[in-house]
């Protein structure tokens, strides 16, 4: 599916700022970029258009010799994470162009891209908002247990996809519809008005909406 151009960035944390009215508005601070282009595909060479975007310096001992060749081509440095955005049309940026904050502007809508925070194996009841059992009369140590999960003797197995308990969190979420309340190109700083997915330092891609 493609997409319209992004960059990358770290999620800092939450606070909040005033606006003009002396409400009280709650922002994620994300430091985003710059950000290198490392390479640019297109439909006539590569089959689609997309633009692959880096982000963290790392040290050559911790890059292979592969894509010290790729991060070559660039002429930009080594890093650590790499994104790929597809886009519609033919791309107009460029090998080794940087992509900073400046390409957004406060009100912009954005989604923005991270791994939820990992909640580590949990029962049904955390994971699915199951109700559980009834803690009355003739129900004794089962109140927050599985209960029956499979049929009889056919099929005899579970179906897939049954809600169980196991492993919460963790999985690539992507908040739609946010808005861009500050650009703080000084300090390569985007303000965005609500929730973001991820821990704090974790890894987002912004992409305007």
């Amino acid at each position: 599916m493609a997409e319209k151009m992004g960059i990358l960035g770290r999620k800092l944390g939450m606070t909040r700022i005033f606006d003009g009215s002396g409400a009280a508005v709650p922002v994620t601070v994300i430091e985003a970029g710059p950000c290198p282009v490392t390479q640019v595909k297109n439909a006539n060479s590569d089959g689609y258009n997309a633009v692959q975007i880096a982000l963290t310096a790392a040290k050559e001992k911790h890059v292979g010799k592969a894509m010290q060749g790729h991060f070559a081509k660039a002429g930009k440095g080594l890093f650590r994470h790499l994104r790929e955005i597809r886009l519609s049309a033919a791309p107009e940026q460029e090998l080794g162009q940087e992509l900073t904050v400046e390409m957004f502007a406060a009100g912009d809508t954005v989604k923005v891209t991270g791994k939820s925070v990992g909640k580590g194996y949990q029962g049904r009841m955390r994971r699915w908002n199951f109700a559980g059992s009834k803690d009355t009369h003739g129900c004794e140590k089962v109140h927050r247990n599985n209960g029956s999960i499979g049929n009889n003797t056919f099929p005899g197995r579970v179906f897939k996809g049954r809600k169980m308990a196991g492993h919460w969190g963790n999985e690539t979420v992507t908040e739609m519809g946010l808005t861009i309340v500050d650009v703080r190109p000084e300090d390569n700083v985007i303000l965005v008005k609500g929730s973001v997915p991820g821990p704090k330092n974790g890894l987002v891609l912004i992409r305007k909406q």
